[in-house]
């Protein structure tokens, strides 16, 4: 049914404009019944009513409007909105009516009543006139009345094209006819900002507005309009006038996101909530122009319905409207959703468009199942660690998430434990591995049952597949199991000292192989001691020497031993095999007499020497030890004699009053307790000496102790006297010789001066060779004559410079040492910087010197250029090398 409103015979669809001329004599009256507005909403309008969006305007029940008081019409239309709604149904339905105002035309005379039109103004002016200060009859005429009247508000529409600026109202007083009167507006919009957006001409009161308004701007204003004379004296009280910007669908929707992204697990129910979208509208929301509503365009892809979704038109929510969601068909919708104002209209709302992303997320709607119900594998025996299969499984859902990942259970068939599953994180394959050692003489084959399930649960009324369950087959493989000690570090017990060849045990070996036909071999593998033998085929085990007890090889009183079994498998397999033999005791070694050496005095009482025994044998045969001297030679009772102090300890003293310093071997014979007890006669080097009032040896009795007499004692003590004599002298005698050296006579007579002559000192030379020279050659010559008369040959001629000569420092006739410092440094720091001292800076040419020299060309030594000889040391060596510290000592410079 479609519920639109109606007037007369002509059906007017929402939005139509409703015209009605009215003449300005009319609209100053009251107007009653001038329009009829009906609704029809297919049921026979039972309870329709009817409002208008102005408080001038009223609808009856019956659909007729009227206006609710007099009415001025200060402009040439007027729009209102009539709205019918339901109150059972809460429907609201809107309809713009459009009130026009017509001009009286030119050629009618009849002027209007009430009024008297000023000449040259329009009849149409005079009716937007507003009286704002209330006048009554009264027997005396017009009288102004107290309270004035509430000027009811000017709608101004936004956004009209003018022309500006275009007059609101006419502003007057009515004693305009008495007195001359300046009109003023005040107020936003006047003389606050925004600045003149309104203006009134200060003579005829006319009011206008200068430019287009925007009320998402600003949506009302505010003045008060105030009346005053010539003189600035108000004339009338200020009257507050209200400006409502009306507002004109001049914004569209706009979405606060271009894009929204939303998710609904698959499967949902319809009606399930997925997201909301929303879009704002700048235009007035208490209007239809900024009543937005939302439907959905297209939806990409369309299945497996055209109509997933569905959008509250008023609030943007959208829900599921059908059911079908399935990930697996399809991972991600695209819903174009658009926003209209108007509530809606199509052909006169404003619309925008906006994206919605729905992803529909995964749920554990799939059950995992096997490719296959049957997998087999193999494994050989005694292996760990070792995948026999690979069980391969199918889920649709989402990949590496909980509802994909597979876990394996093995059901049955596995009862010791020998297999588990492990899960591939990357292909969600199940591994059966094994983590305990099968045996093929135990078990050939196993038979296993496995499930799979997900990490997480299915999803409600899901069940699992009989598809889940799979059989695995595992065939064990028999390999070449090395034979093994049934009795593994096997231990026995015998007496040390059995004598070779004596059968000690037969250590054999199992060959665990029952279903082969294989020979074990025994051989020896450890022996540290070499002391054994085994048969090679049975095992026996016999002594290849005496076992003692006492030997390093043994560790607490046991030999261990190793020997190994090999089969003769193809493969061949061995296996080892430890023999442990316990040792019991004998007395087989005597005992020993410690310390070996001991010091005494030469005089009793003073001090004994304690004595015991070492013997090798454990208890019972050691200890108690017996200690006594032997009786020959006699002279060993007669010095010495032994006491004893318990079982394990005796000591050893003087029996005479006085014994001579020395060294004596004194022999003592020690028996342990052994069954039968043996006994050992052991030598004590007992060092007898002179000891001080303490009981100690002194240092000559030591010595003497040790066997040198008093003689050779003063003997050593001379010499050590001597030496140290010689070595004294000969310090003596070089401090002295040092000092001789710093007092001799170091300066030289003037005639002797370095510069010109070879000074001679102590010869050091090597031998004649370094002699044969001429050191003529060296001399400065006086004149030329000599040079210019030689042979023909090589010459040298020296140029010396002329200049002033520095001046050398003067020897003193009695110098004193300390100014010979001080005299060499003056001297050379003159020769340094005298231009005329040779070798002069001029070409030289020597003496031909022979040929045939023994040395080598020095032609091969030149310079480097890479940099690694530093000559800036040139620099510190005075004037006389200050040209080949600039050629040389550049570096990098040059």
């Amino acid at each position: 049914c479609i519920k639109y409103f109606k007037n007369g015979l002509q059906l007017l669809p929402w939005g139509t404009e409703i015209k009605h001329k009215s003449t300005p004599e009319r609209s100053k009256k009251q107007l009653n019944h001038f329009l009829d507005v009906k609704f029809n909403n297919c049921a026979g309008n039972k309870g329709v009513r009817y409002e208008t969006n102005s408080l001038d305007f009223k609808v009856r029940a019956d659909g007729t409007m009227y206006a609710a008081h007099q009415v001025q019409m200060p402009l040439k239309q007027r729009i209102l909105m009539v709205t019918a709604w339901d109150p059972q149904t809460l429907g609201r339905w809107d309809a713009i009516v459009r009130l026009l105002v017509a001009e009286k035309s030119q050629h009618n005379g009849h002027k209007p009543k009430g009024r008297k039109t000023v000449s040259g103004e329009p009849a149409q002016q005079q009716s937007d006139t507003l009286l704002p200060w209330r006048q009554h009859q009264s027997s005396n005429g017009l009288r102004r009345q107290k309270r004035d009247w509430v000027i009811p508000p000017i709608n101004v529409p936004e956004n009209s094209r003018g022309p500006f600026p275009q007059q609101l109202v006419r502003i007057r007083s009515d004693k305009d006819k008495e007195i001359h009167i300046r009109y003023s507006i005040t107020g936003v919009g006047a003389d606050q900002p925004p600045m003149e957006v309104f203006s009134i001409d200060p003579v005829s009161g006319r009011m206008y507005v200068t430019r287009p308004m925007d009320r998402e701007e600003r949506a009302s204003y505010h003045l008060r309009a105030h009346a005053v004379d010539m003189n600035g004296n108000k004339v009338e009280n200020p009257i507050d006038l209200y400006i409502y910007v009306i507002d004109m669908n001049d914004n569209r929707p706009e979405f606060i996101n271009q894009v929204y992204n939303g998710s609904v697990d698959e499967g949902s129910k319809p009606g399930t909530y997925v997201m909301t979208v929303t879009a704002n509208d700048a235009d007035d929301s208490t209007t239809a122009n900024g009543m937005v509503r939302y439907r959905i365009v297209t939806q990409t892809p369309q299945s497996p319905s055209q109509n997933m979704f569905t959008i509250n038109s008023e609030t943007g929510d959208i829900v599921t409207v059908a059911a079908g969601l399935d990930r697996e068909k399809v991972q991600q919708y695209i819903v174009i959703v658009q926003a209209t104002d108007m509530e809606g209209n199509l052909n006169y709302g404003l619309s925008n468009t906006a994206t919605a992303i729905i992803t529909v997320t995964d749920v554990n709607d799939n059950p995992p199942e096997f490719t296959t119900s049957t997998y087999s594998g193999e494994v050989p025996e005694n292996r760990v660690e070792v995948v026999v299969a690979n069980l391969t499984v199918m889920d649709r859902d989402q990949p590496h998430s909980p509802n994909w990942n597979a876990i394996y259970r093995i059901i049955s068939g596995d009862p010791s434990g020998h297999f588990t599953i492990r899960t591939d994180p990357v292909t969600n394959e199940g591994m059966v591995t094994v983590v305990k050692a099968v045996d093929y003489e135990m078990n050939r084959a196993f038979m296993l049952t496995v499930m799979v399930s997900n990490q997480a649960p299915l999803a409600s009324g899901i069940q699992m597949s009989f598809q889940s369950t799979a059989g695995v087959t595992i065939s064990v493989t028999d390999v070449n199991e090395a034979p093994y000690f049934p009795t593994n570090r096997k231990l026995i017990r015998l007496e040390e000292g059995v004598p070779t060849g004596t059968v000690l045990t037969t250590f054999s070996a199992v060959d665990p192989d029952r279903f082969m036909q294989q020979a074990v071999r025994y051989s020896k593998l450890s022996d540290p001691a070499n002391w054994l033998n085994i048969n090679a085929t049975n095992g026996q085990i016999t002594t290849a020497a005496v076992l003692d007890r006492e030997s390093d090889y043994i560790k607490n009183n046991v030999y261990e031993a190793t020997f190994l079994a090999a089969d003769n498998g193809i493969p061949p397999a061995s296996g080892t095999g430890t023999l442990q033999i316990y040792l019991i005791d004998i007395n087989d070694n005597a005992p020993e007499l410690l310390p070996k050496e001991a010091q005494i005095c030469e005089k009793p009482n003073l001090n004994v020497i304690n004595i015991t025994a070492a013997d090798a044998d454990i208890d019972p045969n050691v200890g108690p030890f017996v200690f006594e001297l032997p009786s020959v030679p006699s002279a060993v009772r007669k010095n010495w004699t032994i006491t004893r102090l318990n079982g394990d300890y005796a000591q050893l003293s003087l029996r005479i009053t006085y014994l001579e310093a020395g060294v004596y071997d004194v022999p003592i014979i020690v028996t342990d307790s052994g069954n039968p007890p043996l006994y050992n006669t052991s030598i004590i080097k007992v060092k007898v000496c002179p000891c001080d009032e303490n009981g100690d040896c002194t240092t000559i009795g030591a010595v003497a102790a040790a066997g040198l007499g008093t003689g050779a004692i003063i003997a050593i003590l001379i010499c050590i006297i001597i030496l140290l004599t010689m070595v004294l002298l000969f310090v003596v005698w070089m401090k002295r010789r040092e000092k001789e050296r710093h007092t001799k006579q170091l300066l030289i007579d003037p005639e002797d001066d370095v510069r010109d002559n070879i000074l001679k000192y102590d010869e050091e030379g090597g031998g004649e060779e370094d002699q044969d020279y001429d050191l003529s050659q060296l001399q400065q010559p006086e004149t030329m004559d000599h040079v210019l008369n030689k042979t023909p040959g090589v010459r040298r001629v020296d140029e010396r410079p002329i200049g002033a000569e520095p001046q050398y420092p003067i020897r003193p006739v009695i110098p004193h040492p300390g100014d010979i410092g001080d005299f060499i440094n003056e001297g050379l720091r003159a020769a340094d910087n005298d231009p005329t001292a040779p070798p002069y800076d001029s070409l030289l040419v020597f003496d031909y010197e022979g040929s045939g020299s023994t040395a080598g060309s020095v032609s091969s030594l030149n310079s480097s250029s890479s940099g690694d000889q530093d000559y800036d040391y040139l620099n510190d060596w005075g004037p006389r090398f200050k040209k080949l510290a600039d050629m040389y000592g550049g570096g990098e410079e040059d």
